[in-house]
């Protein structure tokens, strides 16, 4: 029998009960420390690039938790507190920057810029709602924003506990962390790796945080920069009467092709199959007495972005964030599109992807803009694209090259864009009509991301080349110049690590003086730029071509 403190009987149940009380208070208390040791070990481990996550990576000592641990065993108790109270917060923001990063390296191929690229997250909510439907994007949106509010709490907390776990413990805290400094220090001498490109003596989180802080300077000059860069501008004051003499009277359709990068050629898992399309169309063209060359441009973005490519080839300027291209459709630059205009030339785009207004148009000089929403179309959506590769130019063909003043077109071809989930099939040019053609081919206008993603993008690619071939078989006249080319590679989940940022870039014309204009460029006959074909930058060729087609 016992009692309580205050001398009443506590019955036989309680004797039992209180031990066995304490017993999963102690189990639960060592559960929650192991939970903060991986939420802290996580943090500082998980690489920041998409490619390299694998289980490997987990396998590593980081410096941090090393110097972390013996720095707060030793520190009073309320330095500690705060010391750990600052540190587990600093992780806490760390690691949102790192789950930004890695979803970045995934899409776009690179990091996320702390200053510059906030304004993205608009068009990546747009993405979600034409891609999972608009409850399968509030629904990511909802638990983006309760993990960002969560994980600097929870990385708080967890840091505070382990401080506190130090302190009771000191001398055992001091000895692990000596064993695992020597184990550093032993790993960093032997260049030991686990998975290739991370150490598996790890200091990730401290050049991650120096890293972006060093980008922050360096966005933050980044207007200064470019600024400088648009004042030169060598053809701002060439009249019209001087400008594309070559292309006079020509009807010249520039088409941006989605994702149509250096690795769809080029990679063993797309080229067989695009290659083919490519040769085939070659042979298509020459037979109907139409001529090709091809090259290669480097793109200043991947896997999205599309309209800093479009801004990098059309202005001559490298427009690689959003700053830049905010600055460049604020000012006056003579872009690609504006000196067809000056020459006397009708300017138009064929946007399709675009479902609201668009005042950068009025920007790059365009006497017409054709989006979703004016052109006409009345079929069903495909995933992401708004229409069909084919509808789009077939609606350049009906609304602009009838008329009789020559033209100048840019569109963005869609049907390749991410997430590759739904690909119309090419039908004869008079059935296209309003696109009402399409709707059979359709059965879920927000169908799931494809299981077999690197085939189903390479099926987008084959559909965008087919339509941009066909179209010049059917209406190339002896007035028509196509260029098209594609805005950036793929996301790294298509091409995998290590991807280059080439695009092909193809001038098909009936005239062979159009193509005599560019036989100093080096680009390779046909449709399909090989190995060894010249790769400029982007932002080389509106120079180059205002300088083949100049008087």
């Amino acid at each position: 029998m016992t009692t309580t403190d205050d001398g009443l009987d506590a019955g036989p149940e309680t004797a039992e009960v209180a031990p066995a009380h304490g017993q999963a208070r102690r189990v639960l208390g060592w559960v929650v420390t192991g939970l903060a040791c991986a939420l802290v070990h996580l943090a500082l481990v998980v690489p920041d690039e998409f490619a390299r996550l694998a289980p490997g990576a987990l396998l590593r000592v980081p410096a941090e938790a090393v110097v972390g641990a013996a720095v707060l065993a030793v520190l009073p108790g309320r330095v500690r507190t705060a010391t750990a109270a600052a540190a587990g917060a600093a992780l806490g923001l760390l690691t949102i920057v790192k789950v930004l990063d890695v979803g970045f390296d995934a899409v776009l191929v690179r990091p996320f810029d702390l200053v510059l690229d906030w304004v993205l997250l608009r068009p990546a909510v747009e993405f979600l709602d034409a891609s999972l439907g608009r409850a399968g994007a509030v629904a990511a949106v909802i638990g983006v924003v309760a993990l960002a509010v969560a994980v600097p709490v929870l990385m708080t907390l967890s840091v505070l506990r382990l401080a506190r776990l130090a302190a009771a413990h000191r001398r055992e805290a001091l000895a692990g962390a000596g064993v695992a400094g020597t184990a550093w220090l032993a790993c960093a001498a032997l260049g030991a790796q686990v998975v290739p490109g991370l150490p598996v003596a790890s200091g990730g989180a401290a050049a991650l945080a120096y890293d972006h802080a060093r980008e922050v300077r360096t966005s933050l000059r980044d207007e200064r920069v470019f600024a400088a860069q648009a004042a030169v501008d060598a053809f701002r004051d060439t009249p019209g009467d001087r400008l594309l003499t070559g292309l006079r009277g020509k009807d010249v359709v520039l088409a941006f092709v989605e994702s149509y990068g250096r690795d769809a050629i080029e990679d063993p898992q797309f080229a067989p199959q695009v290659d083919a399309v490519l040769d085939a169309g070659t042979r298509q063209l020459r037979a109907a007495g139409l001529s090709s060359r091809s090259g290669f441009l480097t793109s200043p973005t991947a896997g999205g972005g599309s309209w800093l490519a479009h801004a990098t080839l059309l202005s001559g300027l490298w427009i690689d964030n959003q700053q830049r291209y905010r600055t460049l459709v604020g000012g006056d630059r003579l872009t690609l599109n504006r000196a067809f205009r000056r020459a006397r030339w009708r300017t138009a785009a064929a946007m399709p992807a675009n479902v609201r207004a668009w005042p950068e148009g009025r920007f790059f000089g365009y006497d017409k803009v054709y989006d979703s929403r004016n052109i006409g179309y009345r079929g069903p959506r495909f995933s992401y694209a708004t229409m069909p590769d084919q509808f789009t130019l077939s609606a350049i063909q009906r609304s602009e090259r009838t008329r009789p003043e020559p033209v100048m077109v840019e569109t963005a071809l869609v049907s390749s864009h991410a997430p590759w989930a739904s690909i119309p099939r090419m039908v004869d040019w008079s059935a296209v009509g309003d696109g009402s053609v399409y709707r059979p081919m359709v059965t879920d206008e927000n169908p799931p991301w494809p299981a077999h993603i690197r085939t189903e993008y390479r099926r987008s690619i084959e559909y965008s080349l087919n339509s941009l071939i066909s179209y010049a078989k059917t209406y190339g006249d002896e007035n028509l110049v196509m260029v098209f080319l594609g805005d950036h590679q793929p996301a790294s989940t298509i091409t995998g690590p290590g991807a280059g940022r080439d695009v092909p870039i193809t001038i098909v014309a009936r005239d062979p003086r159009v193509l005599d204009r560019i036989s100093g460029w080096g680009w390779q006959d046909g449709l399909r730029p090989g190995p060894n074909a010249p790769v400029w930058p982007m932002n080389a060729f509106r120079d180059r071509f205002l300088t083949a087609f100049g008087g």
